[in-house]
């Protein structure tokens, strides 16, 4: 015997329905009133205050004019293989293959060695490439400049050896690569240094202490000068187990860093070209997994420190700081030139953050020229 099932009801109190929608109604007229209210108090100040231009340097910014990065407008994602196709041919300007001894380089170069004020080497950080040296090296060379940026070995377009395989992502190693690296480029001494950035960019660094003859001078860029100078939330989850290897293999892990150390958020075509190493394979992610876990930051910073500390380093240097930078405050820039008076130059870019040369390139090449 078929059973049947019974629905009921209640019946809708319609008078009931239409008191809640009234008040509703009269809740959002308050509200609205109270918003319009307010944004004519802020535009009135605003009027009387002729100074006021709300993050006038975004719209100033010739290079980043997308304006104020907001977390919950990130680059845009999107699935793997369509990323890979879209994007496999980008971000390789000025840019060759170079091999020196067993490993390969990415190398950008602008200009030529008969370029009539020398040669500048840009140095990157972790965890990016060369790309972000792009626009200073291409308007650098139009000043006269013969310029080369390399993608250190285990980031960018350069080889990712497998750690135990000949390059165990150390110190010593990365600086004997770059020596050969120098060798096979026929960089003339003395030269002019440019770096920036955390780790790789440090290891930059202590290779100028340790070469100081070959270097004519050097420029910094947002890296870590002090022994009390922060470490980046990225390196610090790198070092915890299997996290570490988790987080190493986040695709988007390059231009998430840039925008979380900015005021800005990456363009689409930018972050296409930060993210396609981490794409491409699961080896940028694992070299940059092993560098963090080798590195002792806090004891590179101190020899940096030390090593540039008035008295022990005789060649002019200037730091070039993007004040809006969340990942090392400006006290590390002031504080490393408060210990290294008679030779720091400190200039202070407003508008830019950890990437100046990413942010807001114009301003570093006006610095990089008059300085050289």
């Amino acid at each position: 015997m078929a059973s049947t099932l019974q629905l009921s009801a209640q019946p809708l109190n319609l008078q009931a329905f239409s008191a809640s929608t009234r008040r509703i109604q009269i809740k959002t007229q308050r509200a609205t009133k109270l918003v319009t209210r307010a944004s004519s108090n802020s535009d009135d100040k605003s009027k009387d205050d002729k100074g006021f231009t709300p993050f006038g340097f975004v719209t100033d910014n010739p290079s980043s004019r997308s304006a104020i990065q907001l977390p919950e407008s990130p680059a845009e994602d999107g699935n793997v293989g369509q990323m890979l196709y879209r994007i496999e041919d980008k971000g390789k300007e000025y840019g060759s293959y170079i091999k020196s001894g067993k490993l390969r380089w990415f190398v950008r170069e602008t200009g030529s060695p008969q370029s009539r004020r020398g040669t500048v080497l840009f140095l990157h950080g972790a965890p990016t490439q060369s790309y972000s040296y792009r626009v200073v090296m291409s308007q650098m060379s139009d000043a006269g400049f013969h310029c080369f940026a390399p993608d250190w070995i285990g980031f960018g377009f350069s080889d990712k050896p497998q750690p135990g395989y000949g390059f165990n992502y150390t110190e010593k190693e990365f600086h004997e690569e770059l020596d050969k690296l120098l060798d096979v480029l026929g960089v003339e001494s003395p030269f002019f240094l440019v770096v920036q950035g955390f780790l790789v960019g440090s290891y930059g660094l202590t290779w100028a202490l340790k070469n100081s003859s070959r270097i004519s001078k050097l420029a910094i860029l947002n890296t870590p000068l002090t022994a009390s100078s922060p470490i980046a939330g990225l390196f610090q989850k790198l070092r915890i187990p299997l996290f570490g290897e988790f987080t190493s293999q986040n695709a988007i892990i390059a231009e998430r860093f840039i925008e979380a150390g900015s005021p800005y958020v990456l363009k689409l075509e930018k972050a296409d070209v930060y993210r396609l190493p981490y794409l491409a394979s699961s080896g940028p992610g694992f070299a940059l997994l092993e560098a963090a876990r080798k590195i002792n930051f806090r004891d590179i910073s101190s020899q940096i420190a030390d090593g540039f500390a008035s008295g022990r380093w005789d060649k002019p240097i200037l730091v070039a700081w993007g004040i809006a930078d969340k990942h090392l405050p400006q006290s590390v820039a002031e504080e490393f030139q408060k210990a290294n008076t008679d030779s720091v130059e400190l200039k202070l870019i407003e508008g830019a953050g950890h990437m100046p040369q990413e942010d807001w390139p114009e301003k570093v090449v006006d610095a990089l020229r008059r300085f050289f």
